[in-house]
Formats: C-alpha cells, structure tokens, sequence
C-alpha cells in the first residue's frame, strides 16, 4: 500500500514540475517565447558528419550543406535536416539523412534513410562493407560560405 502510495506522490511531483511552469505561464508570453526559439534556429545549416574508409583506415570529416548530395567514395550523402539541442539541455545531435551507394554504372542502391544520432552512432548506423558515416555536428553555415 505504501509503495503504490509513494509511486502516486513521485508521479504527481513529476508532473507538477514538468507541466507546472507551462500551465501557469500566460499563453501569449508562451507564443513570445516560441516565436523566439523559432527565430534563432538558423534557415541555412551544414552537417558534420564522421566517414571511416575501412580498406585503407583513411578517417574524414564530411561538411555537408542541406538538401545538396555529396560524394564519400562510392556513397552519395544528401543531409534533409539536422537540429542540436541548446547548451542548457542533455546534449544531442540529430540528423535526417538519405545515403545511396552509386555503382561504376551510375545507378544507385538506397542503403539508409533515417535519422541518425550522435550520442548513439549504433542505433541507427550505416551498414556498408566498406564505409562507416555518422554524425558529430549541426552548425549555421557561415556567410560566404
């Protein structure tokens, strides 16, 4: 009986604290602040991405602008989004990203479509004999870029 008391009480804290502070703010100071983070998202992005060559151990970074492929040996990278979290929170970077393998006949082999994350490489990783890629970074692309 206490036990399932005490689950009641540590569940009614934890959603005190967490829908608390957003059921008392002021709807329009919540749109203000929405309005705010929206803005500071930067429109033009890069994603940094790790590739490992396993044949010859030859480990590059890949600076990869949104919605444009690039090449990485035989595979074609095109990044869709990519977003990182804001210093104050668990940090985390994610990425939207569709890599084909291009044969020497110039057709392509959809290999991944995913989201991939950095803080878990293996979770949604690259399978391919000879590549590995995954992310590291999200950035702004800096003017005169």
């Amino acid at each position: 009986m206490t036990t399932v008391l005490a689950r009641g009480l540590i569940g009614a804290a934890v959603f005190g604290l967490l829908a608390g502070p957003a059921l008392a703010e002021d709807p329009d100071e919540a749109m203000a602040g929405l309005a705010r983070r929206e803005a500071a998202v930067p429109r033009d992005q890069i994603v940094t991405l790790r590739g490992v060559d396993k044949i010859t151990a030859r480990v590059t970074d890949i600076r990869a602008p949104m919605n444009k492929p690039l090449r990485f040996g035989s595979l074609e990278i095109t990044p869709r989004t990519c977003s990182k979290r804001p210093p104050e929170e668990t940090p985390e970077v994610t990425a939207f990203l569709e890599i084909s393998d291009v044969k020497p006949d110039g057709t392509k082999k959809k290999l991944f479509s995913g989201w991939m994350f950095a803080s878990s490489p293996a979770l949604s990783a690259l399978e391919h004999p000879v590549y590995d890629v995954w992310v590291i970074d999200c950035n702004a692309i800096a003017p005169g870029m």
